[in-house]
Formats: C-alpha cells, structure tokens, sequence
C-alpha cells in the first residue's frame, strides 16, 4: 500500500469521526445527474476514499435537501440545477453510522459551467456512458444506476 493511499485512508477516517462526532444524526444527498442526449452519468473519484461515486455531501443545519444538492453539484461539479430534481429513494447508510440517511435524487436538468478541476477533494470527475463506467465505480454506485 503506498504511503498516499494510506494518508488517504486515514485521512478520510479522521473525518469520518469528527462529523460523527460533531453530528450523531447525519443527512446528506447524492445525485444521479444524467444527461439523457448521451445516456451519461455525472460521477466523482474523492482524494479521500477508493472509488468513483455519485456527487454529493452532507446536509448542514438550516439547510433543505434541494439547498444542499445545488451546493454539492456546484462544488463538485460546477453543476446548476436548471429543474426540479426528482427525490428517487432514501438510503440508510449503515456503513457510515447507526444514524445516517442520504437522499438520493435524479437530475436531468442541469447545466454545467465548466469542467471541474482537481483539487484537495476531487481528483477526477466527469459524464462516463453508462455502458462503460469508469473502473473502480463503486457497488452501490452501480446498484443506484441500475
């Protein structure tokens, strides 16, 4: 294992625990974006954590689900809603924590403003065809597109 994928790892460990910490009830989104001219889907590879996933993050206090999914997708993405977003499921997340639960949305309108550049959180992002997902794409990530 190399030193960068350790550093990672424990990285992602350390926050893991300080939001458990800071917030025992946790919510967060994640979004299908898809953009049905190219039968693609809009996906995330974290610095922090192995594998390609849907965007998205945590709900902050004060903060609706829709509020918090134009955040993510603009962060992660620099995607705008140009529409409603259409509420999927609600995920329990047990991997996470005994308390966490992640709205999942599909978005088919949106524009975004321009590629999303790598940065201390996202290394790579990106429309991939369904088809042909990148190596590395997560199980569940898989089962959501299903």
């Amino acid at each position: 294992m190399s030193s960068q994928s350790l550093f990672a790892r424990v990285r992602g460990k350390f926050f893991h625990y300080y939001f458990l910490a800071k917030r025992p009830m946790t919510l967060g989104v994640r979004a299908m974006v898809i953009n049905e001219t190219e039968n693609s889907v809009f996906l995330v590879r974290h610095t922090y954590v192995p594998g390609w996933y849907l965007p998205g993050g945590g709900v902050e206090r004060n903060e609706t689900f829709r509020q918090a999914l134009a955040k993510e997708l603009q962060e992660e993405g620099n995607i705008a809603l140009t529409g409603e977003p259409l509420l999927f499921s609600i995920y329990f997340n047990a991997r996470a924590s005994i308390r966490d639960h992640v709205a999942l949305y599909v978005v088919k309108s949106f524009d975004q403003t321009a590629p999303r550049q790598p940065d201390r959180e996202i290394a790579e992002s990106g429309f991939f065809p369904m088809s042909s997902l990148p190596e590395g794409t997560t199980a569940s990530t898989k089962r959501r597109l299903d």
